[in-house]
Order: C-alpha cells, then structure tokens, then sequence
C-alpha cells in the first residue's frame, strides 16, 4: 500500500516533467545564467568600491539583487515540477577596470534583450506554462531596466569616462529593485510596479555597504 500511494503522488511530478521537459530545461539554464551574471556584479562592485566609484558600485550590486529575484522565480518554478535548480562551481568571471565593467555589462544586457530571452520565450511558449512563461517576461523586462540604467554611462565609457564619473559620483544615486519581479527603478514608483502590478511597497532599496556585502575598500 504505502508502494503505491507514494507512486500516486510521483505521478503528477513525472507527467509535468515530461509535458514541459523544453520549459524545465529553459529554466534550468536560465538559473544558472541568472547566478553568473549576479555573481559576475558582485565582483564588478568590488572593483568598483577599490577604484572609489560607489556609485557606480551601487548600480552594479543593485543588477545583482535584480538577477538575485529572478533566479529565486526560476528554482522556484522548477521546485513545481519537482526539478532540480542545477547545482554548479561558482566561475570567476573576467573583471577588469570598472569602465571595462561597465562596457561588458552593457553588452551583455544587449544581447539578451535583443536575442536570449525573445529566443527562449519562443521555445517555451508551445508548451504554454504561464508561470515559467511570466516569470521569463518579468526577467527580459528588467532586463531592458537595466540596459536603460547602464545606457546612462555608456558614453563616457570612452575618452569621457574621467568626467562622466566625476558628475555620476557627485551626486547622491538611489535605486530600487521589485522583488516580486526583478524590476529595477531608480525612485519608486507611484503607482504599482510597471513590470509585474505589485503594490510599489514591494520595492527595495539597495544600499552600498562594503562590509556587510563583503565588499572590499580602496
């Protein structure tokens, strides 16, 4: 008897694993994609902080906690069809000078706005998971919140950077992430979250500590 009723409650797990084995896999490689950039900008703020940008360093932890909510949106999905959130080594990924940082970071969001998740998006939609399907848009439109935030220093990553950087770190900067979606704003709004509907309470501030992020000082 127990051989059985724990077969019984295998079985809706077993069938949603292969109704949506595109959709499992998608978010699988997704979450994983999703802990390296985060973990890409953490290491991108600790340069930031030894190069005595805070600002700067500020909007890379705050794309940090941002692709935090969605990775936490990915393994939660995946937990519904009783997948495993793969576990992998952790990468050092390549960290050069913050104006280099900076170039790479905007290079990146623009690939996966333009390419990564329209593609994804198209090859899970067939299969028609609304969670993963929603939870895969609030990421591709935070995504386009943080090329926006970047695309305000893409300029003066060149010749200019000396004085961009001047201006960015003479001023005060306050950002601030959904985290039901991932959403990214640099106030917050007045209304709900423009990305997901939430109630703008749902809204964090990221606020730059360099020893409680363990970040490192100049």
């Amino acid at each position: 008897m127990a051989l059985v009723s724990t077969f019984c409650a295998m079985g809706p797990a077993l069938n949603a694993q292969s109704e949506y084995t595109e959709t499992i896999s998608v978010l699988q490689t997704l979450y994983q994609d999703e802990i390296q950039a985060m973990q890409n900008y953490r290491a991108y703020a600790q340069k930031a902080v030894s190069e005595n940008y805070p600002n700067i360093a500020k909007l890379f932890l705050t794309l940090a906690a941002s692709e935090s909510v969605h990775a936490r949106n990915f393994k939660g999905c995946l937990s519904e069809f009783d997948a495993a959130a793969p576990d992998f080594p952790q990468r050092q990924g390549v960290v050069a000078s913050t104006r280099e940082n900076l170039k790479f970071a905007i290079a990146v969001e623009l690939e996966e706005i333009d390419r990564k998740y329209p593609q994804v998006l198209e090859q899970i939609k067939p299969e028609n998971h609304q969670k993963a399907i929603q939870f895969v848009t609030y990421a591709w439109e935070s995504e386009m919140q943080h090329r926006e935030l970047l695309k305000k220093m893409k300029s003066g990553t060149g010749v200019f950077f000396g004085l961009l950087t001047k201006r960015i770190e003479g001023n005060p900067y306050q950002y601030f992430v959904c985290q039901n979606c991932g959403s990214t704003l640099s106030k917050i709004p007045a209304t709900p979250c423009p990305i997901c509907g939430e109630p703008s309470a749902k809204y964090s501030e990221i606020k730059l500590d360099p020893d409680a992020a363990g970040l490192s000082r100049p």
